[in-house]
């Protein structure tokens, strides 16, 4: 086991291969590893605690399709856990032992402890919401959590003679808590580390002796895992070719670059975004050249209130060039309100072509 955890642990951190970002994007995980199942106390014929369990280490594996929405994961994943029983513990209400037709219930009994045979097993379908934190090139944490459904299956004996001690499964409600680090092997593939704590609730059986057996099941699983992102490109290792020479630059170009906003609206629209871009990139050809910028609005509204809202377009525009490389100190603006629209319009009509800003490069621009 000590070689198993090492050998993942290294796996998930010793890769550094770059990928592109994983938000919006499906993807499906295989995981597999070793589980320890935590010791089981029995409520044998309604007495709580009459019995224990106790197991040897066992393994945990399964799969999951899941989306990433950034930041954010919503999995929905089918597992299955065993580990073999080891020892049970009879408390006075004793447990089945043999068939004896003279006996009460048609078996012999006992108490104390006893080596037993058998196994515990589940199998769980959950929906997990994971939370990640850190970049998706490099090594990301993530925490989160699951409920579901789990099939827990029984079966134990402490001597060949026996039909055993209990042979019985149940279905019902299950969560787990989840915690890991993940690393990419490269644009589409990730290896990862994971701990799961699960827990199946109220499993309620029924014993040789017809008597219920009323138990947990709870789990601590370390698991491997293998992510394939749906979207992720492998690189392309292009064949050696002579370098071309530098295109010529390309010439500056002064503007303007017109962005419109919706009415009595400040907020950069994708439309606008896309011509805001084409500015940025212009500007990279035009040494250090000023930017000027022109705010306008319809004429729906008063002249005072037209003023401040054409100067908050100013400001929107002028905090996405910044954002995007150009120096805060290069850009001047002035707010003209409603008194220089594009179409003529009588006071108080909503134009969309004068709700605009007008970005210009040089000297006097957007005067």
């Amino acid at each position: 086991m000590r070689k198993l955890v090492i050998g993942m642990a290294m796996a998930s951190t010793a890769l550094t291969t770059p990928a592109m970002a994983r938000d919006g994007q499906w993807y499906i995980q295989g995981d597999g590893g070793v589980m320890i199942v935590q010791d089981q106390s029995l409520d044998v014929n309604g007495v709580a605690d009459n019995a224990k369990a106790d197991y040897d280490t066992g393994y945990d594996f399964g799969g999951l399709v899941g989306y990433d929405f950034g930041g954010f994961r919503l999995e929905a994943e089918a597992s299955y856990r065993a580990a073999d029983l080891t020892q049970v513990v009879a408390g006075n209400q004793g447990l089945a032992l043999n068939p004896s037709a003279g006996a009460p219930g048609g078996f012999t009994r006992f108490t104390g402890t006893r080596d037993a045979l058998g196994e515990v097993n589940a199998l769980s379908f959950m929906l997990n919401g994971l939370v990640d934190f850190g970049d998706d090139d490099s090594l990301q944490g993530f925490v989160g959590g699951g409920v579901g459904v789990a099939r827990v299956d029984l079966d134990g004996r402490v001597n060949s003679n026996g039909p055993g001690v209990w042979n019985d499964s149940d279905t019902g409600f299950a969560w787990q808590l989840l915690a890991g680090v993940r690393a990419p092997l490269s644009d589409s593939w990730d290896v990862g580390l994971k701990y799961r704590y699960f827990r199946a609730e109220d499993v309620n059986l029924v014993d040789a002796l017809g008597r219920t057996l009323d138990t947990k099941m709870t789990s601590h699983s370390l698991l491997g895992s293998i992510t394939y992102n749906f979207g992720g490109e492998e690189p392309v290792v292009a064949p050696a070719a002579v370098t071309p020479p530098p295109p010529p630059k390309a010439p500056c170009n002064t503007g303007p670059y017109i962005v419109f906003f919706d009415f009595d609206k400040s907020d950069i629209t994708s439309e606008a975004a896309g011509i805001l871009n084409s500015a940025v990139t212009a500007y990279a050809n035009c040494g250090t050249a000023s930017v000027m910028l022109a705010g306008h609005t319809d004429r729906s509204g008063s002249t005072k209130y037209n003023e401040g809202l054409a100067d908050r377009r100013n400001k929107a525009v002028t905090a996405y060039l910044t954002g995007r490389g150009i120096p805060a100190a290069r850009i001047t603006g002035q707010s003209f309100g409603e008194t220089k629209p594009r179409v003529p319009t009588a006071d108080g009509v909503r134009e969309a072509q004068n709700r605009r800003v007008e970005v210009t490069y040089g000297p006097g621009s957007g005067m």
